[in-house]
């Protein structure tokens, strides 16, 4: 038998953004612990494991990117009206696809991870930025690929200067003031 939703459950979809190894994926799992532990239905959607299995046919263009971004959106879409909380981690690296992401789904709170280029390669363990440096890997965001930084996100979290559970605090402050939580 399917749980009956409850009237203060509101899904919504927080969209964590930024340069690869920004922290995005690290905030993102460590919020979701917290909501979960608070007994909301909490699902994460993250750019890494959703390339192995729903876009794993996609590269790297901006089509390619896209693309990836609009199938994400609509399954967060989804979700949220369900009454999940999606916590999403992806570079999502274009305003406009952002921008779309936020119309369809509507409850929608975008987190800027902003983290300076240098600290983002230092902590790249998969050497993915020695490779783009190299021209290895093409089109890589932050490289040969433009980032286009949010103009107004709800959150924003400096991980080169916040503990991880200092970004996490900000985020679930911010929902309380957004009144998701």
């Amino acid at each position: 038998m399917a749980r009956a939703k409850q009237k203060d459950e509101k899904g919504f979809t927080l969209w964590f953004t930024g340069l690869p190894c920004s922290g995005k994926s690290a905030v993102a799992d460590r919020v979701a612990e917290i909501l979960k532990r608070q007994g909301l239905r909490v699902e994460r959607l993250d750019g890494d494991i959703v390339r192995q299995s729903l876009t794993r046919d996609l590269g790297f263009s901006k089509e390619d990117r896209n693309e990836n971004i609009h199938r994400v959106t609509f399954v967060a879409k989804l979700l949220t009206r369900n009454g999940v909380a999606v916590l999403t981690s992806f570079i999502s690296p274009y305003r406009e696809i952002r921008a779309h992401a936020r119309q369809e789904i509507g409850n929608f709170v975008e987190v800027y991870v902003r983290c300076p280029l240098d600290v983002c390669m230092e902590r790249d363990i998969k050497g993915m930025y020695t490779k783009a440096l190299k021209g290895e890997i093409k089109e890589f965001t932050g490289i040969s690929d433009p980032y286009e930084e949010p103009l107004n996100p709800e959150i924003v979290l400096e991980t080169d200067k916040e503990s991880l559970e200092e970004s996490a605090n900000k985020v679930l402050k911010r929902l309380k003031e957004l009144d998701y939580l």
